[in-house]
This record gives structure tokens, C-alpha cells and sequence, in this order.
């Protein structure tokens, strides 16, 4: 018997290592795959976009927030792949039912160190998951000598508009901040506050605001009402997948990350 623990410290046991997966995060998607286990994959979400060709060779088993429970048992999973942000109580309390749902929670970087070394036991793809963490370890390291004479910078990060909402702490989104030497304003306001833009100033007045592309499609006029209530703000829309999506997407992140900067 096979006896692992997930990241919200649930236990699991398996009889053998598990051979159908289910994954109901995109970024996790992505991991799997780079671990080499795109044939043990056999459903995913219609949010999970890379690598693109998945959606048409995979069984789309609705979103992050609502799932299609009958067609999940139907594909007769050994394992579903699940997150604690991304994915109700609700939603992995019944997919639990019907087989193991192993649960992630990333908010540091080691979180996600450990998830990818919990994949490479979980599927026996531990040489795999290794190299990986290796890679991303080389490039966290050759990033933070790249930042070593870069200034620290008073920052909003968005997410949404009307209501205006932000990261805040205790979110992958803002330990990617702080590694870029990018400082939160709002902090102190909870996970992912509504928060009201004619306070900006005062609660921090950022030198830059992001606009994430995801989950919200941000437009200039959206860039606009929000400038006018800081104090000369640099605006830049960037990536969200950069920012919020673990995993592998890591490695890809650092080199986006150094091209902001080159920017400001």
C-alpha cells in the first residue's frame, strides 16, 4: 500500500501508483505534463489551456468552480488533482466519493517545491519532478542575482473591476510580488480585497499598478479610471498566468519577470 500526504494534510493510500488523473487546476495541467504523464491524464478543465492540444484530446470536465460530477465518474479516475483555492470544500468534499482527491495549497515558493516532488512520488515520476525542481531552483537563484541591484518598488496588483479587487497577502500572486522586490500595498486587507479607488492614495499610492490579464480582461479604460487616483502611477498590463500559475510555469516566469523590470 502507498501512503501519501497532500498539502492540507489529508492521508492517502493507494494500491498501486495511480494511472487516471483527473486535474481540476490549469496550472497543475501544465505540471503534469512536463512530468511526462500526458497519458495518464484523462480529464481536465475547459480553463486548462496549455498545452493547447490537451482540450481536444482530453475529456473537458467543466470549470474550477463548477465541475460535471457524472462525467468525472464516468472516466473512472484513480486520483483527482484538486487546490485549495482554486476548488470548493463543497466541490472535492463529493468528488471524494468517488475516488481520492489529492488537495494542493501554494502560497510560497517551497509550497510549490513540495508539490512537485509530492507529483514525482504520487505517479513514480521522482527523476522527473527532481529535475524540474532543479531547474527552477537554478533559475530562482540566477533571478535573484539579476535583482540584487534593483530597487524596491511600492506596488497594486488587480484583479478585478467593478468592484475594484486586489491581491493581497497570503496568495502565490503576492510571494511572486515579493520576490520581485515589489511591495503590496494592500497587505493588510485580507487575500483578495474589494477595495475602493478613492483610497489609493492613501492606503499606499503605488508607483505601479499591475493589471492582470486574467481573471479579468483589463482595458485601457479601466487603466485610466484607475490612474486618476494615484499619484502618477505607472500602469502596465501583464501576464496573470506569470503571476498566479505554479508548478512548471515557474521557470518560464522568471525570464517574463525580468523583462517588467527592464521595462521600468
Amino acid at each position: 500500500m502507498l501512503n501519501y500526504v497532500d498539502q492540507i494534510g489529508v492521508e492517502h493510500s493507494f494500491k498501486t501508483t495511480p494511472k487516471r488523473i483527473i486535474s481540476l487546476v490549469p496550472s497543475q495541467t501544465e505540471l503534469l505534463y512536463d512530468l511526462g504523464l500526458e497519458d495518464e491524464i484523462v480529464g481536465i478543465t475547459k480553463f486548462c489551456v496549455h498545452p493547447t492540444h490537451l482540450k481536444a484530446t482530453k475529456s473537458i470536465i467543466g470549470g474550477t468552480k463548477h465541475v460535471k460530477f457524472d462525467k468525472i465518474k464516468a472516466l473512472q479516475p484513480d486520483i483527482i488533482i484538486a487546490n485549495k483555492e482554486e476548488n470548493t470544500k463543497e466541490i472535492v468534499e463529493e468528488l471524494s466519493k468517488i475516488c481520492p482527491v489529492w488537495v494542493t495549497n501554494i502560497v510560497t515558493i517551497e509550497d510549490n517545491f513540495q508539490m512537485i516532488s509530492d507529483f514525482g512520488k504520487l505517479f513514480n515520476k521522482r527523476i522527473e519532478a527532481q529535475k524540474w525542481n532543479d531547474k527552477i531552483t537554478f533559475a530562482y537563484n540566477d533571478f535573484q542575482n539579476f535583482l540584487k541591484d534593483k530597487p524596491f518598488r511600492i506596488v497594486a496588483y488587480f484583479i478585478w473591476a467593478n468592484p475594484f479587487m486586489v491581491a493581497g497577502k497570503d496568495t502565490f500572486i503576492n510571494e511572486m510580488l515579493t520576490m520581485n522586490r515589489f511591495q503590496n500595498i494592500y497587505l493588510e486587507k485580507g487575500r483578495y480585497p474589494e477595495i475602493e479607488l478613492e483610497k489609493m492614495r492613501q492606503e499606499g499610492d503605488p508607483e505601479i499598478v499591475f493589471l492582470s490579464s486574467e481573471p479579468f480582461p483589463f482595458k485601457d479604460e479601466h487603466a485610466f479610471e484607475i490612474g486618476r487616483h494615484s499619484h502618477h502611477a505607472k500602469t502596465l498590463f501583464v501576464n496573470g498566468e506569470m503571476f498566479s500559475w505554479y508548478g512548471s510555469r515557474l521557470l518560464k516566469a522568471f525570464e517574463y519577470f525580468k523583462a517588467i523590470h527592464q521595462k521600468l
